[in-house]
């Protein structure tokens, strides 16, 4: 069982949404003390996330409902989350996150769409059966230079 899992579904690997997001999950992880901590980039995952029975991809979905705390992460693409990430969850069976805590981390251009598609990613998390948190983190351009910053308000303004 993994206690940390952080999805990416940015459709660039290694992007500062995925920065931002193992920020979030490293700063969670320290509060919990040793725990394993296990990242989801969805980009890596390429095409054998849409072939049946890919190894990766069955590995990454067994990853996800491991999880104790779940931090999807995701740009915001045409004011939702990305395809690639829906792409992933919708391979996920009914209420295949309950009991797991679930923070949605999205990235934007302007807030107002950063609010939106965090909102869309809470329901769809609350969907698949995870407990979601109250409110999730959205971070814009700027706030991007520096994820451990974001990151560390964030845990504190949710008293993590």
């Amino acid at each position: 069982m993994s206690d940390v899992v952080v999805i990416s579904g940015h459709p660039r690997p290694g992007s500062r949404t995925l920065q931002l997001a193992m920020a979030v999950g490293k700063r969670f992880a320290a509060h919990r003390g040793h725990v394993t901590f296990v990242t989801i980039d969805v980009a890596e995952l390429g095409q054998g996330l849409l072939a049946p029975a890919d190894a990766a991809t069955g590995e990454a979905l067994r990853e996800v409902q491991d999880a104790t705390l779940l931090i999807v992460a995701t740009p915001t693409c045409w004011g939702t989350y990305s395809g690639a990430l829906k792409v992933l969850l919708d391979q996920l069976p009914p209420n295949a996150l309950a009991g797991v805590l679930a923070v949605p981390v999205v990235t934007a251009d302007i807030q107002a769409r950063a609010d939106a598609a965090e909102a869309f990613l809470a329901r769809l998390l609350s969907e698949l059966g995870a407990d979601v948190v109250d409110f999730g983190l959205t971070a814009i351009g700027p706030e991007l230079a520096d994820p451990a910053a974001v990151a560390d308000q964030y845990a504190e303004a949710i008293g993590t």
